[in-house]
């Protein structure tokens, strides 16, 4: 039997048992990963395995079970040792499968290439990166340049006749420099991470970028605390928009946890900004033609004109609200489904990165973030952060050891982002320039 029929089979054991409703989920995958230091192999790892993840639902009861084997003389006793459980646990009047399943489209987001690279490819990719990177002028030494290859296959069967298979294929490589010695040593790294192989940065690159940084963070020092313009690099620019989706997460909504769970048709951003969800780009990181319920993905505009206009729900959550679905659930083959974003990103807007910067006579570029974040009751933001001094609309010296604090709908009002938004990462967005955050240094 194939996946899809192995799993259509444990929905009908399910039934059998005395489940009302049910669905399964099935994650497959094998990943081979290496890593070298030092010019030595220090890491070959090569990983085959499948998850299985059975729901059940008893009137308004259900419960989870998982298996790490997919063996069908088994699916009797895990079916009925599901069933058993949902009928001990508390009642949920939100739970069930969702509404709006529709069997899957034929469209073709291209997430798996066809190809596996073997180990001999990916540690000549490693070598080369670290190698690049250890031999540039300045770097001391590194903690290695790593390369991976995976590909996972995800199959959800419902009762509700729902069936849907997604195939995705990963590349990766990545570089960590160090420059300096001892008390004085810099660390800084770059990465590249793609569906497809032909999208992937060329490990020279990468290796070449990881050591140009890592030179740049040399001799840090500390500011004077003071309010100053902030600017986030691309790099470090997408946790705010992380930090704004945890806001819109339905179950914070729901739970009334979100300082957002009264400002939907409300102005949060500043005009002109725009933000969406796009789970169907091709060759996308976080692509899929359906959630972990099975409803159908679609573009999204989470906020258009700076006016927030919809809540991240799964059917659970959209329940609560009474609402709908928006397509945005995610699940393990352990736990139940929950609200998350996809491939989401902010517009870029008309500046470039440089005329964001020339009106700033003292202000702060952040290129690396630790600790911390923004709390989605209260609003309230502080993150330890690195990166440089802007002085008079040029790049200065670097900083280190810093915090840089602020109320996050402030920020979110005073947000002004650039013209170079790249799709590298889930959660992109461009160079963004924040007016007034406190940095506190020296």
């Amino acid at each position: 039997m194939d996946n899809l029929s192995l799993l259509a089979d444990l929905i009908m054991r399910a039934r059998t048992a005395g489940a009302d409703a049910a669905d399964a989920v099935l994650v497959a995958g094998t990943s081979l990963s290496v890593a070298r230091r030092g010019g030595q192999t220090e890491q070959l790892e090569r990983a085959e395995g499948q998850d299985l993840g059975l729901r059940v639902f008893v009137g308004q009861r259900s419960a989870i079970v998982s298996a790490t084997s997919v063996d069908p003389a088994g699916f009797t006793q895990l079916a009925e040792r599901a069933v058993a459980m949902a009928r001990v646990v508390p009642e949920d009047r939100f739970i069930g499968l969702a509404e709006l399943m529709a069997p899957p489209e034929q469209l073709d987001l291209e997430l798996d290439d066809g190809q596996e690279p073997s180990a001999a490819d990916l540690l000549a990719r490693a070598e080369i990166a670290e190698s690049v990177a250890r031999g540039t002028p300045g770097i001391t030494n590194s903690e290695g340049g790593e390369a991976g290859f995976s590909r996972t296959e995800i199959i959800l069967v419902t009762s509700a006749g729902f069936a849907g298979r997604t195939l995705r294929s990963s590349h990766s490589i990545s570089a960590v420099a160090l420059a300096g010695s001892g008390t004085d040593m810099q660390r800084d790294y770059d990465y590249s991470s793609t569906v497809h192989l032909a999208d992937l940065e060329d490990a020279e690159t990468i290796g070449r970028s990881a050591a140009r940084r890592a030179l740049a963070r040399l001799n840090p020092t500390r500011p004077a605390t003071g309010q100053r313009p902030v600017v986030f690099d691309p790099r470090v620019s997408s946790s705010l928009l992380s930090a704004f989706t945890g806001m819109i997460n339905g179950a914070s909504v729901a739970r009334g946890t979100s300082l957002l769970k009264d400002r939907m048709g409300t102005r949060v951003f500043a005009p002109g900004i725009t933000i969406t969800d796009d789970p169907r780009r091709v060759r996308g990181l976080r692509s899929k033609l359906f959630d972990g319920e099975g409803v159908p993905t679609r573009r999204q505009n989470l906020v258009e004109d700076g006016v927030l206009t919809t809540w991240l729900l799964d059917s659970r959550t959209a329940r609560q609200l009474g609402l709908s679905s928006t397509g945005h659930a995610s699940r393990g083959t352990s736990g139940p489904p929950s609200p998350s974003a996809t491939n989401l990103f902010m517009a870029p807007g008309t500046l470039t990165p440089g005329e964001l910067m020339a009106d700033i006579t003292d202000g702060l570029y952040v290129t690396e973030l630790m600790g911390g974040g923004m709390n989605t009751v209260t609003g309230d933001y502080s993150r330890g952060a690195a990166g440089f001094m802007i002085r008079n609309g040029q790049l200065a010296e670097p900083v280190a050891e810093i915090t840089i604090a602020g109320s996050g709908l402030d920020m979110f009002a005073r947000l002004t982002p650039a013209n170079d938004l790249v799709f590298r990462r889930g959660t992109d967005a461009p160079t963004i320039r924040i007016e007034g955050l406190t940095v506190a240094g020296a």
